[in-house]
């Protein structure tokens, strides 16, 4: 297997430099992952690095406008199905997959493996001990979650596949994945002490912890940060431990349930 990386040019405070797109070759063979969004010269740029392939299919991790967009145009381009998890904005799986699904690329089998926490669509892709992880890792960075107890179950899910090397949806390719994922398990559930500290000592909103727990953060951050927060409420809500009403806006209201 040989793995291209073609970098889109939407970089921003969410992407980093841009979003990763993989071409993932094999005996003459390709699949496109995550093609980013409806963007010329990428498109241009892709097609030049698949030229001479058999392109197989276009596969999205999930259906962010970062990563999903481009993936139903450049499909119909070189009549090819598109596929991922379930339909999303601006993008259509020809072929929804799912948790163990194979899809093969001359003789690398790709294994999807269902990760929700940043998004509810979220699959990554592995092939032996290499995984294409989409926005489920980052390169050089934390990501953005919409629910802490299911992205942590599948941290320690990707943690127990004794793995070589990630190739992320944004930034440089990873070669340590136990020392990055062990750091991704330690920076969460610190986080989540500090919410937990938070709403112990008084805070009865998401606003109120995220000026607690980010005081140290610029300001202009911390709207980005309430849905950090708001992520990590859900899984302690989910535990009985606090009481939230799942809303990520900055007057939802917490508090601790009677006992905790």
């Amino acid at each position: 297997m040989r793995v291209r990386r073609i970098l889109a040019p939407n970089p921003s405070l969410f992407t980093g430099p841009g979003t990763n797109t993989y071409l993932i070759e094999d005996a003459g063979e390709a699949l496109i992952l995550d093609p980013g969004p409806i963007e010329d010269s990428h498109q241009r740029a892709i097609l030049v690095a698949a030229r001479g392939l058999a392109v197989r299919a276009v596969l999205v991790t999930h259906t962010h406008p970062d990563h999903a967009p481009l993936a139903n145009p450049l499909a119909r381009l070189l009549e090819v199905p598109a596929l991922g998890y379930e339909p999303g904005p601006q993008f259509h799986p020809d072929h929804r997959l799912g948790e163990g699904d194979v899809i093969e690329v001359g003789e690398t089998h790709l294994e999807a493996i269902y990760t929700p926490g940043h998004s509810d669509d979220h699959l990554c892709f592995r092939s032996g001990d290499v995984l294409f992880t989409g926005d489920h890792i980052k390169g050089g960075s934390s990501v953005l979650i919409t629910d802490a107890g299911p992205y942590m179950n599948s941290l320690h899910r990707v943690a127990r596949l004794r793995l070589t090397r990630l190739y992320p949806g944004h930034g440089e390719e990873i070669d340590r994945p136990a020392q990055a994922i062990s750091w991704y398990i330690a920076h969460r559930q610190e986080r989540e002490k500090e919410i937990l500290a938070a709403v112990t000592t008084g805070c009865r909103t998401v606003g109120e912890v995220v000026d607690h727990v980010y005081k140290e953060v610029d300001p202009a951050l911390h709207d980005l940060a309430a849905y950090s927060v708001a992520a990590h409420l859900k899984k302690l809500a989910a535990e009985s431990t606090v009481r939230f009403d799942g809303e990520a806006g900055w007057n939802a209201a917490v508090g601790l349930t009677p006992g905790s």
